[in-house]
């Protein structure tokens, strides 16, 4: 066997990138904007593989890690050697090695392509390892592909200069069938994610998805022939972030032409042949998440009518994300949750007697498993996990540098909540719910200087280490108990370093400082209604002014951030449609002048967290603009799987998307210098393992409704 040449690589990297440099003459740089995404900093996720047929319960010893523990490793897909990935090679694959191990004869080949984010950005991967496939039953660990032999990992797609998200690759033949957000959509609150075909020896890459539609999770028969996908269709996406409705389409892979709706409410479709599928939906009848099998008529046209739809998984457990492989008859691969359980875990379910068996959960019982995958002879399943502590990888990041679409401006996912940088760029400010904590850029000299609950944090433009935050619970009502405090971080008297400046307690939150350093801008519920205040910096509620009303009404007015230069303060507002839960960024002139609406996210949408660039002229902001970019139970928990990061500038023009991917990216920030881009570490701090699963799978049905699993009522680690 052969590997892919280090040609094929440069021609599909070629192939997608612009044909010339955006940027002919880069600007120097200037500045650096950070944001945080939920979980993510600690997913720490390989691809790991099961033998299928067991006679006893597979212990750890049985699971073969097939990635590498760089960055984070998820969705993979097992392939037949691809022609292309073969034909082109003209050296001896590194794997074609005699193998060091006593049962050199006894091994075995896998192929897979899998999603990877190393490097700051979304990449398809192709891999093909060699393993011994008999492994001493009296080891109690894992074993890693990277310990048995080399590998081949080359990378088959760049798109976009590397910002979009690709997701669910498919080697099908010549041709890489996955889903990609390269091309913008035109509408406001749309999804970018569509289906491509890349072929693999030429680099040509061809749109499936028609334009204006969106498609989730991809699946190629097992002839190449039929592409299936869910998708919203032309009604588009309502704002659902649980279990999607869905329906499935299926369409020619060569061109995507003879789309059609086969199946009502359905997702993450995967074939056994080519007229038969599995897929997840919600039963409305008892509201538990199960796989269901769908067959289509042999010849003739198809339709929902003609299409028959069985449930295949009972109530009582969660199962979902399923996978086939071609022909197999005897059982499916599911994940799971289970009442009883507290994790999501990779089963087996035998088609002909109706029963479960479990995987994972003798592996790794307290370690979430998602999305499996089978190998084309059934002998295999694949998931992804996170790796955990005991393995080795990549420590866990303070600061993970990421690909942004502007040469001057380096961007960041911190590790923390509403980060901000100081006015001179060397800390870092932010809050881990609870506590406020300060860090220097470098990761080092880490410190909590407030133990309470808080959130939003806000540097002092004026009077060193000073940093200002909203004392209280998130997400209250608007009559809680929330205020406006001020901490000095480097008072060594940590008794007296804390300055409350709101009295009344009404929800006092988002504090914002004018460029001189002596009024904050905030949100109050003191009239019964989120409105936006000034008072004194220093004195706060209790000064001569006392609380300047900056804007009033039966509508929230949040998120409120002064202009560097003074002259604007941007906020986030329901006041286009009180009550609705749709926010749309405003600017007001602090005199309350000026008022104008700057972005709104069609109909429904949300627009929050604006921030300032440090020359005023442009907002930083978290949207769901982009819609969502993936099926939400496919990936751990996130309240909001539609938030990216935007930027545009105040005259309303230029609209740039910095983030592509299927999490909850927000609290942006942007900062006053130019960090190089760069990943930095936490200093002794171990490779990071700590997320929840999606919040919903918590929820048991009954038939009165929907009852919290007291089980998983806490906040499961993995």
């Amino acid at each position: 066997m052969k590997i892919l040449p280090l040609i094929l690589c440069c021609i599909l990297i070629n192939s997608l990138l612009p044909t010339q440099s955006t940027h002919r003459n880069p600007p120097p740089p200037t500045s650096s904007i950070i944001f945080t995404t939920l979980g993510r900093s600690s997913y720490a996720f390989d691809l790991f593989t099961l033998p299928t047929r067991h006679r006893t319960p597979p212990s750890p010893s049985s699971e073969l890690r097939l990635t590498d523990g760089a960055s984070v490793n998820f969705n993979g897909h097992f392939a037949s050697p691809s022609p292309a990935l073969l034909s082109l090679s003209r050296q001896p694959s590194p794997i074609q090695q005699p193998f060091s191990t006593p049962a050199a004869a006894e091994a075995a080949e896998l192929h897979h392509v899998y999603v990877s984010e190393r490097n700051g950005s979304c990449n398809i991967y192709y891999d093909a390892i060699a393993f011994d496939s008999h492994p001493p039953e009296s080891s109690s660990r894992s074993r890693s592909a990277m310990e048995i032999a080399p590998r081949v990992q080359l990378p088959l797609i760049h798109g976009h200069d590397g910002l979009s998200l690709k997701d669910r690759p498919t080697v099908v033949g010549d041709k890489l069938v996955y889903v990609s957000t390269h091309e913008k959509s035109a509408e406001p609150r749309t999804s970018w994610a569509a289906v491509y075909s890349t072929d693999l020896k030429t680099g040509s890459t061809r749109r499936l998805t028609p334009i204006g539609i969106a498609d989730f999770s991809p699946a190629v028969s097992p002839s190449g022939f039929l592409t299936a996908v869910a998708s919203y269709g032309e009604n588009g996406w309502n704002g659902e972030v649980e279990e999607l409705s869905t329906d499935i389409y299926v369409f020619l892979t060569k061109d995507g032409s003879e789309r059609v709706k086969i199946v009502e409410h359905g997702g993450w479709p995967s074939w056994v042949d080519d007229s038969t599928l599995f897929f997840h939906r919600k039963s409305e009848e008892d509201g538990w998440i199960s796989v269901y099998k769908a067959i289509l008529p042999n010849s003739g046209p198809i339709s929902t009518d003609l299409v028959t739809v069985t449930r295949i998984t009972p109530p009582g457990i969660h199962a979902f994300t399923p996978a086939t492989s071609p022909g197999n008859t005897d059982f499916i691969a599911v994940a799971t949750r289970r009442p009883t359980s507290s994790y999501r875990h990779i089963e087996l379910f035998d088609l002909v007697n109706n029963e479960f068996t479990e995987l994972t959960r003798f592996v790794s019982p307290q370690t979430h498993h998602l999305n499996p995958f089978l190998s084309p002879d059934s002998g295999r399943v694949g998931y992804h996990r996170c790796r955990g502590q005991s393995n080795s990888g990549d420590p866990h990041l303070l600061l993970e540098s990421l690909h942004s679409p502007r040469p001057d401006v380096s961007l960041f996912r911190i590790d923390g909540s509403y980060p901000v940088f100081s006015p001179a760029g060397d800390r870092i400010a932010y809050v881990e719910m609870p506590g406020v904590y300060v860090v220097n850029r470098d990761g080092s000299n880490r410190r909590q200087v407030y133990p309470g609950m808080a959130f939003t944090t806000e540097w002092d433009p004026v009077r060193p280490g000073i940093v200002y935050t909203a004392a209280g619970p998130t997400f209250a009502p608007v009559s809680s108990e929330v205020d406006i405090i001020s901490i000095n971080v480097d008072n060594p008297n940590a008794d007296n370093n804390v300055k409350k400046l709101t009295t009344n307690g009404i929800n006092n939150a988002f504090p914002s400082l004018s460029p001189d350093g002596k009024w904050i801008v905030f949100r109050s519920g003191l009239s019964g209604q989120k409105n936006l205040y000034i008072m004194d910096a220093e004195k706060g509620e209790a000064g001569d002014g006392g609380l300047r009303k900056l804007t009033e009404g039966q509508w929230t007015d949040t998120m409120c951030k002064w202009s560097p230069d003074g002259e604007w303060i941007a906020f986030s507002s329901d006041r286009h449609n009180p009550g609705s839960g749709s926010f749309a960024i405003y600017l007001i002139h602090p005199n309350g002048t000026g008022l104008r609406k700057l972005i709104q996210s069609g109909y429904g949408g949300r627009c929050n967290h604006p921030y300032f660039s440090p020359d005023s002229k442009s907002i930083v902001f978290t949207t769901d603009y982009a819609g969502i970019s993936a099926e939400p139970i496919s990936n751990p928990h996130h309240y909001q799987p539609y938030g990216d990061i935007f930027t545009i500038k105040l005259d309303g023009s230029e609209l740039t998307r910095w983030t592509q991917n299927s999490y909850e990216d927000g609290t942006p920030a942007w900062g006053p210098m130019y960090m190089e881009p760069s990943d930095v570490k936490w200093p002794n701090y171990g490779p990071g393992c700590s997320f929840e699963d999606c919040y919903f799978l918590d929820e048991i049905p009954t038939s009165g409704g929907r009852e919290k699993n007291l089980k998983t009522s806490g906040r499961p680690r993995c």
